[in-house]
């Protein structure tokens, strides 16, 4: 039975930001039900050369600082990204940084890279490793507000996560830490990737875990051209597209849609999945891609599947659908991958393009 919308109006009363403290508090007494019914075969793909049981992830900014992963699984994610972690704690911006604009299903966030820093984050997932635990976690990492040097911050959490995260993500598109968004243009990321694949090279043992770069929903086409061929050129594992947005499409109807920050939930799922679309026709295939935005049926990731995506990923919509949304995606994905003729993900990845 599902109990979020028992629970959702409870939830609504409180301030955003508090009941996203209590929802990590819940999972972290295991309060939350898991989901029980195994995945259908048809959702099983492997990327990166990691096997994943189906292509929906939890994106990065539901558990900054890696305290829930494994409860995230158990609620059906194919795999979870934690983070945005920098490697010095910070509180983030001050004052309201969290608005749910309900009538719209979206979101906006002023959050500002707030984070308890790498030494913490790290340790947990070491202890995650140690203790055996399984199933797919990456590791979203950021630069600290006032770092002059940010490739230094991204390569010291390369460094530090290479042996306990599956898969590392450099996320240069937030639209809530100054500056960092520049970090897209192509001499900069250009010089950051460089030093960020040096970084894995020096910490990683034995396999080197995929780097990945996470770009804006904002980028025009001359910009996307240069991600990808700078990402191809320096040998980056794949990209997710995209994060937040500093756009207002003008359907917007929530008293807070003004609010400032990155927007994200539905009124991102068109312009997101065009930019999708548009780097998946500049790297022809070359490099993996993760959809991300506006996601919240399945039907939305299929859409971001034949887009180009080969793992979608979530996470505004959760706060609209409750955990249930994670089963309803898989059980509508699989159905409609085999009422096109395919017979797995991968099949359909780019058929928008054939």
């Amino acid at each position: 039975m599902d109990l979020y919308p028992l629970t959702r109006p409870l939830l609504r009363c409180i301030d955003p930001e508090n009941a996203h403290r209590m929802t990590i508090s819940a999972l972290k007494l295991g309060l939350v039900r898991r989901a029980h019914r195994p995945d259908d075969p048809i959702l099983a793909t492997n990327v990166f050369g990691i096997p994943f049981p189906n292509p929906i992830g939890l994106a990065a900014g539901f558990d900054k600082d890696a305290e829930v992963p494994d409860p995230m699984l158990a609620l059906g994610f194919g795999f979870v990204e934690a983070g945005t972690v920098t490697p010095q704690p910070q509180p983030g911006n001050s004052g309201k940084r969290l608005y749910r604009l309900d009538e719209d299903e979206a979101v906006i966030n002023r959050f500002g890279f707030n984070s308890r820093g790498l030494a913490a984050f790290a340790e947990r997932l070491a202890q995650r490793k140690r203790e055996g635990r399984t199933g797919i976690v990456g590791a979203n990492v950021g630069k600290n507000r006032d770092t002059a040097d940010a490739a230094a911050d991204y390569a010291a959490g390369i460094e530090a996560l290479c042996g306990v995260a599956d898969y590392l993500v450099v996320n240069l598109s937030s639209p809530n830490t100054p500056g960092l968004r520049a970090l897209q243009a192509r001499t900069e990321m250009e010089d950051l990737l460089i030093r960020v694949i040096e970084a894995r090279r020096r910490a990683a043992r034995m396999r080197l875990p995929p780097i990945l770069a996470k770009v804006g929903p904002d980028l025009g086409d001359h910009e996307l051209r240069d991600i990808a061929e700078v990402a191809m050129k320096n040998g980056i594992d794949g990209l997710i597209i995209g994060n937040t947005t500093l756009d207002r499409p003008p359907h917007l109807r929530s008293a807070d849609r003004n609010a400032p920050g990155g927007l994200s939930g539905r009124p991102l799922m068109t312009p997101s999945t065009a930019c999708l679309s548009a780097m998946y026709q500049h790297i022809k295939g070359a490099i993996p891609i993760i959809g991300c935005g506006g996601i919240a049926s399945g039907a939305d990731a299929y859409a971001k599947i034949k887009a180009g995506a080969s793992l979608v990923q979530l996470y505004s919509a959760l706060v609209f659908q409750g955990p249930a949304l994670i089963g309803r995606i898989k059980a509508d994905l699989a159905a409609l991958l085999r009422a096109d003729g395919f017979k797995s993900v991968s099949d359909a990845v780019g058929a928008d393009h054939r």
